[in-house]
C-alpha cells in the first residue's frame, strides 16, 4: 500500500483572519475542521509540534459507540442506556451527566460520519468496564489511533483545509466585552497576529507535564507516562489566562498496562486483554479481574509490590490484536513454544502459570470465571502456540480534568458563563469521564465533540 505523506503549509501563507482557527492537530481538532469547513467555514489548523495527530496517534484499541450499523452487522444488540450507565459507573458517578448523555447520545452517529468519509472501523472488541463489544477499530485490526488520524489528514487534505505545524499559540485575543477574537502567534518567521471568529482548544491533555501533574497529582511526580511529548496542557493555560474555568483537575488516569523498561514508555492496548489476555505475578497466578476499570486494575498491579507485572497471550489474541506485531518490532515481547518456556523466559513460577493456564482455560469454556468474577474477553482459550509476555506497569495515561465545556463544546468562565467565541473539546476539556476513563471513550470522544464544535461554531458563526 503506498504510503500516504501529509503536506503542511508554510508559516508565511498564514492569512490575518479566517472564521475558525483550530488549535491542536489531534482527532478532535481535524474532525472539527472537516465539520466546520464542510458548513462553509474558512478555517485553519495550528498544531505547536512538527507531528501532526497528538496523543491520537498513539490510542490503539478502539472508538466506542452503542447501537451503530457495525454492531448490528456482527449480530451485536446493544442499547445507549447499558452505555452510559457503565460509563457513569466506570467514572465513579462524577461524570458530568449532561455531556455523558451527548456522548452517548451521538456515539453511533459518528461511526456513520467517518464511514461516509472513508473511515471504515468495522471491527469489534471490548474494553474495560465494558458489557459489550463496543470498541470500533479497523477492519486489519490495526491500532485505531494511527488510522484514524491518516483518515482524517487524507479528507483535510482533499478539502484543501491548512494545516501549520511548528506553530504556538501563545495567547488568546479578547475585545472589551470578553469576546476572543483571535490568537498570537510563534513560527519560525516570528510573532504574528491572527483574527478569527472562533477559537477551538483542541490541545490534548497535561499527561507530560512534570509542573502540572507535580502541582494537581503530586503523588504520580515519579510516574513515567504514555503520552507525547507535547501533552503539556498548553490549552489550560490559554484558558486561564482569559478567566476559564477548569474542574476535576486532580482526576488523572493510570493506565494499567504500559511498557516502561527502556526509554521510551509505549501503551500496550487494552484489546490484548480484550481478546483474552491474562494479567500474572511472579508467582505466575492472577490477581484481578483484567477487565475491571483501569483504577481498579493498576491499583491491584501497583498492591503487588512486584516491579509490574505479565501480561500472558497466544498466538490467537496476536493474531487478533495486530497492534502486537508492533510491540513485538520494538523489542517489547518474549515468545516462546510452550508455557513452561515462556515461565523460565521471563523468570516466574513454571508449574503455577502452566496450572494458572490451564484453570483459566476451563473458565473460558465454561464461561464462568470464579477466581475474579471476569465476564468479557473470554471467548478464546489460551491455547494457541508459540506463547507471549509482555512486562507491564502502570503508567500516567489520561488527564480526566480540564477546561469545564457545556454539551454544544462552548467554554465557561469561573462565573458559569459563556466565553464568546471560545470553545474546547477532547482530553483538553474536563467532566465526561468522571474519576475514570473508560478505554475506547477517549477516541469517541475526539470525534463525537469535534463535529459538535465544528457545527456549534458555524451555527453561531453564521
Amino acid at each position: 500500500m503506498e504510503k500516504f505523506e501529509f503536506k503542511t503549509s508554510n508559516p508565511d501563507k498564514i492569512k490575518d483572519n479566517y472564521d475558525v482557527i483550530i488549535v491542536g492537530s489531534g482527532g478532535t481538532g481535524l474532525t472539527a475542521a472537516i465539520q466546520a469547513q464542510e458548513l462553509g467555514m474558512d478555517v485553519a489548523v495550528l498544531e505547536k509540534n512538527e507531528r501532526l495527530g497528538g496523543n491520537t496517534t498513539r490510542a490503539s484499541s478502539g472508538m466506542n459507540a452503542a447501537e451503530s450499523f457495525v454492531q448490528l452487522k456482527h449480530h451485536i444488540i446493544d442499547n445507549k442506556e447499558d452505555f452510559y450507565r457503565e460509563t457513569l459507573k466506570g467514572g465513579g458517578l462524577l461524570n458530568d451527566r449532561e455531556l455523558l448523555h451527548y456522548f452517548v447520545d451521538h456515539s453511533a452517529l459518528a461511526i456513520s460520519w467517518l464511514e461516509e468519509h472513508g473511515i471504515d472501523l468495522s471491527d469489534l472488541t471490548i474494553t474495560g468496564g465494558m458489557s459489550k463489544k463496543r470498541a470500533h477499530r479497523p477492519a486489519s485490526k490495526a491500532a485505531v489511533g494511527g488510522y484514524l488520524v491518516t483518515g482524517l489528514l487524507k479528507q483535510v487534505q482533499a478539502k484543501n483545509i491548512p494545516v501549520f505545524n511548528n506553530t504556538l499559540v501563545t495567547k488568546l485575543l479578547q475585545n472589551d466585552e470578553k469576546q476572543i477574537t483571535g490568537v498570537e502567534v510563534t513560527t519560525e518567521e516570528g510573532r504574528k497576529t491572527i483574527h478569527a471568529k472562533a477559537v477551538l482548544l483542541a490541545t490534548g491533555g497535561f499527561g507530560a507535564s512534570k509542573d502540572l501533574i507535580k502541582k494537581y497529582r503530586p503523588d504520580l511526580e515519579n510516574y513515567k507516562t504514555t503520552n507525547q511529548p507535547g501533552a503539556t496542557g498548553d490549552g489550560l493555560k490559554l484558558a486561564s489566562d482569559v478567566s476559564a474555568q477548569l474542574i476535576q483537575m486532580d482526576f488523572v488516569q493510570v493506565h494499567p498496562t504500559a511498557q516502561t523498561d527502556g526509554e521510551r514508555t509505549y501503551l500496550i492496548g487494552e484489546g490484548v486483554r480484550g481478546e483474552g489476555a491474562i494479567l500474572v505475578n511472579k508467582a505466575g497466578k492472577r490477581f484481578v479481574n483484567e477487565l475491571n476499570t483501569r483504577k481498579v486494575v493498576s491499583n491491584a498491579i501497583t498492591a503487588l509490590n512486584e516491579d509490574g507485572a505479565y501480561l500472558i497471550f497466544d498466538q490467537g489474541v496476536k493474531d487478533r490484536f495486530t497492534a502486537i506485531d508492533f510491540y513485538e518490532k520494538v523489542g517489547l515481547v518474549e515468545k516462546a513454544n510452550s508455557i513452561e518456556e515462556l515461565a523460565a523466559k521471563i523468570g516466574i513460577n513454571e508449574d503455577n502459570l502452566a496450572k494458572t493456564l490451564t484453570t483459566w482455560n476451563k473458565a473460558v469454556g465454561e464461561h464462568k470465571d470464579t477466581q475474579f468474577d471476569r465476564t468479557t474477553g473470554m471467548d478464546h482459550a489460551l491455547e494457541k502456540a508459540p506463547f507471549y509476555a509482555i512486562h507491564i506497569h502502570p503508567a500516567i495515561h489520561y488527564t480526566m480534568g480540564g477546561i469545564h465545556i457545556l454539551p454544544d463544546t462552548s467554554v465557561l468562565d469561573e462565573n458559569g458563563n459563556k466565553i464568546k467565541g471560545l470553545y474546547a473539546a477532547g482530553e483538553v476539556s474536563g467532566g465526561l469521564h468522571g474519576n475514570n476513563r473508560i478505554g475506547g471513550n477517549s477516541i469517541a470522544e475526539t470525534v463525537i465533540f469535534g463535529r459538535e464544535a465544528g457545527m456549534t461554531m458555524a451555527k453561531e458563526i453564521k
